[in-house]
């Protein structure tokens, strides 16, 4: 996922938003300029470098980073280095050290999940993202070497049970999305059973996910589509864990699809230091 400046600016200005909204009573107490550090207080992957080197559009700050995205980073290390006004620095401290935490924690975790595959198959993260964060939440996975999912219900037409419901077969469904659709838009179907899978391959579906089935019927699966339908993608999903995402990788499915990734990641820790000030 690429993102763009003003994509991130419009973000941080919400993010600033939300804490300096009736201001900052501590403004009026500070004066001069001042230089800080952000220190790690953990190890981890880090995430949200991308987010912070733009608060200087927004505040008379200047930022000067000594890690990247995607990089790995011990604890007690400096990750960034600001200087600037001393009103301003201390104003967007927390929407910094936020982004920084949130990012990390869950790169931290995607990255967990990524060493399990070892390149040998895709990893993915879902839609479970928490309101108005999924391209923040998305990003930090990506950073942690997971690939996206979809990032909306415009990205891929997937048809789950509850969309199945309204029609008597997978077939019909399929019919009449492939009429409605873009050309280039790919069918996923949500399949709970092999029989399930078999027919959604039958009725032209793009990529089938083995939804909370057995280990066993997944194998079943993947060798059906191997045998007839080679150019159909598989993807297993359904309470995939690190415990258990060995046992997952094992069924040769072409990707594996998790919201732990996601909402089971913890916020690392960081914090600022005032290393120089100038009254």
């Amino acid at each position: 996922m690429r993102l763009m400046e003003f994509q991130i600016i419009e973000f941080l200005k919400e993010v600033l938003k939300e804490d300096l909204a009736r201001g900052d009573l501590a403004r009026e107490l500070i004066s001069g300029k001042a230089k800080a550090v952000i220190i790690s207080k953990s190890e981890g992957i880090l995430s949200g470098i991308e987010y912070i080197k733009h608060f200087n559009k927004l505040a008379d700050i200047e930022i000067v980073t000594f890690k990247k995205d995607g990089e790995q980073y011990k604890n007690r290390e400096i990750i960034l280095e600001i200087n600037g006004d001393a009103k301003d620095i201390l104003s967007i401290e927390r929407s910094m050290l936020n982004i920084l935490q949130h990012a990390s924690g869950i790169a931290s975790n995607a990255y967990k999940f990524s060493k399990k595959a070892n390149n040998k198959i895709k990893i993915l993260d879902t839609r479970k993202t928490r309101p108005l964060l999924r391209i923040f939440e998305k990003y930090a996975t990506k950073c942690g070497g997971v690939t996206n999912h979809r990032l909306g219900l415009d990205d891929c037409l997937m048809l789950k049970d509850t969309h199945l419901a309204m029609f008597s077969s997978i077939k019909e469904a399929i019919i009449k999305a492939r009429k409605i659709i873009p050309f280039t838009t790919k069918i996923e179907v949500e399949c709970e059973t092999f029989d399930m899978a078999v027919e959604s391959m039958e009725a032209g579906a793009d990529i089938i996910m083995c939804d909370n089935m057995y280990f066993e019927e997944i194998k079943k699966v993947v060798e059906y589509k191997n045998k007839n339908y080679p150019l159909i993608l598989i993807e297993a999903s359904g309470n995939v864990t690190l415990e258990n995402i060995d046992e997952y990788i094992k069924t040769g499915v072409d990707a594996i699809s998790s919201g732990a990734i996601i909402h089971q990641a913890t916020f690392k820790d960081f914090s600022m230091k005032i290393k120089e000030a100038a009254f």
